[in-house]
Parts: C-alpha cells; structure tokens; sequence
C-alpha cells in the first residue's frame, strides 16, 4: 500500500489533463455541427431562369459580289442588336454599288425591339434612306422572328408624308449536310406612291432575291456562292428603263457571312 501511495498524485493529474484536453460528448457534436442554409421557396415551385443579362448580337448576312454580262455589282445586308431577351436595340443596314459605281438602295434603320413571345418581336423606330439619291426618313413598326419550320421573316410598314410603304423579308435554312447549308431568300418592297427621285414605283417596286449554297467550315465566317434575282415592277420598271438601267437582272453571286 505504501507503493502505491506515490502513483495518486500521478493518477490524479493525468485525469485532470485529460478532462481538460478531450471535449466531452455533447461538447464534440456542438464543435462538429455545420450550420444549415436557411430554405430557399420559389413562386409557384418555379425556379428562377437568368434571362436578364445584357448580349450583343452582329450578323453580316450578305457581303457579296454580283457579276453579271451587263457588269458587276456590289452588296451588304446586314444587322446588329444589343440588349436583353425582352428588350433589345436593332440597327440595320443594306446596299448596293451598282455597275454605274455608285451606291444606291441605302437603307438603314435604328429600332426598338420588344418580345411578344418564343419566336417574335414587335419593332418600331426610323428608317432613313440614304445613298447617292435624296434621302428619305420614313417611321417604321413591324414584326421580326421565326415562323413555322423555322422560315425567318421580317414584315415592316413605313410612313412618312410621302405615303406608306411595306417590306417582306424571308429566307430559310436547308441543310444538306450539318456544315452545307442552301438558303432561299427574298425581300419584296411595297409603296403607296411613286417616287421618281429614287426608283420608286407604286404598289409592288421591286424584288431582290437570291439562291446561296454556303460552307460553315467555322460556324462564324462562312463563305458562299449563288445566284441573285434583282427586278423592278410596274412605274419603277419605266424609271430604270429612262435610266437605261435593266428591269430584269440575274447575276452569278459569291460572297461571305459572317456573325458574332
């Protein structure tokens, strides 16, 4: 017994230490908890869909060369947005250097855009046109978007106080393959008066249409070939005819198109 004497203060001080360094049960779950994130609760059970960040858009639909017996000719079509996917800023622009070096057709507008559903907006805004002729400023409220089978359509009406004017613009995509791609596309130019000044003739002016095969080799730059159609109708047809400019004009076209 007087051995074992010497070893209780040894005793006693381990348990002592080891009181002090080892949590006890209920202190370990408290030190090893993780604090829970409060619940989240969506309207109706619907998550939240990120569809107000801000994009810009461009588009160089066309940016060919026409030739033709009569000469060559060149031209652009193109349009640029930015914006969100309710809300949006279009510009837009076109043109053509004809065989006489000058350039014509000038079009150009800046338009508000608003999302009425999926595939569809409401524009409105100003068009001017604008090139070698006198210029004409022109309201502008229409529809942009994709119709059934995916046709990509634009119908816009004009009005100025020369009268009111319309404009159908439609193309489509066939893919031959994923990267070969033909597309069809025509615009068709509506006036409710004739303008002598720029070529324009009451009711159904003019037509621009065209064939093009192109190769997406890179989705962003893709080049093309086809055939265009370019003609004038009824009073505009006799202006081009005093000018000695070609009613009727069908042309070889390669180019390219390019989007970012």
């Amino acid at each position: 017994m007087t051995k074992l004497f010497p070893l209780v203060p040894t005793l006693f001080t381990c348990a002592i230490v080891t009181n002090t360094l080892l949590p006890s049960a209920s202190q370990a779950q408290t030190v090893n908890a993780v604090p829970q994130p409060a619940p989240v609760f969506y309207v109706s059970g619907i998550q939240p869909v990120m569809d107000h960040g801000t994009y810009i858009h461009a588009l160089l639909d066309q940016f060919e060369g026409r030739f033709g017996r009569n000469g060559s000719q060149f031209r652009y079509d193109g349009q640029a947005w930015f914006g969100t996917d309710y809300d949006k800023l279009w510009l837009k622009s076109e043109g053509t250097i004809g065989t006489n070096r000058q350039f014509g057709d000038g079009s150009h507008q800046a338009l508000y855009s608003r999302a009425l559903s999926t595939y569809f907006d409401l524009q409105a805004g100003v068009r001017v046109d604008a090139d070698s002729g006198p210029t004409r400023t022109w309201g502008a409220i229409g529809f942009q978007g994709l119709a059934l089978y995916f046709f990509d359509i634009e119908t816009t009406a004009y009005f100025s106080s020369r009268g009111v004017a319309g404009r159908i613009t439609g193309s489509y995509d066939i893919l031959l393959t994923n990267r070969l791609i033909l597309q069809p596309q025509v615009e068709l130019n509506f006036y409710s008066a004739s303008d002598a000044a720029r070529n324009v003739g009451k009711g159904l002016s003019d037509i621009d249409a065209g064939l093009r095969l192109r190769y997406e080799g890179y989705r962003q730059f893709a080049p093309y070939i086809g055939v265009t159609y370019a003609g004038t109708f009824g009073q505009a047809a006799q202006f081009s005819r005093l000018q000695n400019e070609r009613v009727r004009d069908l042309r070889f076209t390669f180019g390219v198109r390019s989007w970012f």
